[in-house]
């Protein structure tokens, strides 16, 4: 097994991580570790699937099957993180507001979803992970 197409998603999601977990931090101007999960920027989901698909393209060329079906699974991902996962978060907002009214009810998480830049932003920085993981390894480093 070829581990660039294990190691690229990996380095994906702990870069992505990364940069949520500083953007939080000087967002809230204090160390945030609770607001790693779903939600914010970019879009940790975005950032995995878009370096999977760009790895597999560029490894095995854009006409290949496995790139269209790489494409194709991620495209579901990118839709469930902006609209279904945008959805929810809407009925946690509803339903939060619901929850404040009766004493002891759980607060749910309402930032679910992505913004479109914060999914934009996970492709670019998936795609851009996968050339530097591919520059890499075709050098031997």
């Amino acid at each position: 097994m070829n581990c660039i197409y294990l190691i690229t998603p990996i380095l994906a999601w702990v870069v992505a991580g990364t940069i949520k977990l500083i953007v939080n931090c000087l967002h809230q101007r204090r160390i945030a570790f609770e607001l790693i999960g779903y939600g914010g920027f970019p879009s940790t989901h975005s950032t995995i699937v878009s370096s999977s698909v760009a790895q597999i393209a560029l490894q095995t060329g854009i006409t290949s099957p496995l790139t269209g079906l790489a494409f194709t699974l991620a495209f579901i991902v990118l839709l469930d993180a902006h609209s279904l996962r945008g959805q929810i978060g809407k009925h946690a907002v509803e339903l939060n507001c619901l929850n404040r009214k009766i004493p002891g009810s759980p607060i749910l998480r309402e930032r679910i979803g992505h913004s479109k830049a914060e999914i934009a932003t996970g492709v670019l920085l998936g795609c851009l992970l996968a050339v530097i993981v591919g520059l890499s390894f075709s050098t031997g480093r």
